[in-house]
């Protein structure tokens, strides 16, 4: 059957208006939880089946509904850990907004959180940064470690400052923690991760990083979109690396308030032992 002008034009119309409202609607503000089983040689007892939520690059004041489902989830899911990489906001100014986030994204035994590159760029760090979590029940760390205590068991969460504009540093995050301990180092840039082995031998059980938004808008045939500190990750898991390392996709978007082909990400992690 022959297809005049003017209905192919409405077609491709119709299917531009589809692939518009997907991007800026339904994939800019739903967020999908993906699940890991993380096998952990010599893992105490006391922390099998431990989950650990990631949360990364809300990037308020913007994807509010976003930020909206992630604390749904939070809220459904109940894991004992939250873990928080970092790009919580682009500006000082929606500190309150950021505040009331974390007050309701907390895990039942511990939350902890690291700074981003735009956390830097928006100058929400130092004391700023420090009053913004006081009080929330969230721990920011830079260059420090919570322990969370399980039993008799212990799990160190490590984070390091932001590698583009701060200055991380493994043994000072480290310091006083005890060898053959389980240990998750929380990263905000992937590419920090090749970096570490010369860095110390020290190694986690595995790295938590996001940055990349995988990408956020995946055109067909065309590479995908990477920021500085990027360097060869994108996402999901990478196993060549000094320790198993996993890239989020994160919560929110940056630039275009948009997702393509790339929705958001909420991973939960669950401990095994091996």
């Amino acid at each position: 059957m022959k297809i005049s002008r003017r209905r192919f034009l409405a077609g491709v119309g119709a299917a531009g208006a589809a692939v518009a409202a997907d991007a800026f609607g339904l994939e800019a503000n739903r967020v999908v939880i993906t699940r890991h089983d993380v096998y952990v040689p010599g893992l105490p007892p006391e922390l099998d089946r431990l989950r650990i939520a990631q949360i990364t690059d809300v990037h308020f004041p913007g994807n509010q509904l976003a930020a909206r489902a992630a604390i749904q989830h939070i809220h459904d899911e109940r894991p004992e850990i939250v873990v928080l990489n970092g790009d919580m906001t682009e500006t000082a100014r929606a500190d309150d907004q950021v505040r009331d986030f974390l007050g309701k994204v907390r895990g039942r035994l511990g939350t902890a959180a690291v700074l981003g590159n735009w956390e830097y760029r928006a100058g929400a760090v130092g004391e700023t940064a420090r009053a913004t979590y006081r009080g929330t029940g969230v721990d920011l760390l830079v260059n420090q470690t919570k322990v969370v205590r399980v039993g008799q068991a212990s799990l160190a969460l490590v984070g390091l400052d932001d590698m583009l504009h701060g200055t991380p540093d493994v043994a000072t995050a480290r310091r006083g923690l005890q060898s053959g301990g389980v240990e998750i180092w929380l990263i905000h840039e992937p590419a920090l991760a090749d970096s570490l082995a010369a860095a110390t031998s020290a190694r986690p059980a595995f790295l938590l990083a996001g940055h990349t938004h995988g990408g956020q808008i995946r055109i067909p045939f065309l590479p995908p979109i990477k920021p500085p500190g990027a360097g060869r990750f994108l996402e999901g898991w990478y196993r060549d690396t000094p320790a198993p390392l996993y890239v989020s996709h994160g919560v929110g978007t940056t630039g275009i308030q948009a997702r393509f082909r790339c929705p958001a990400e909420l991973p939960v992690f669950t401990l095994r032992r091996t």
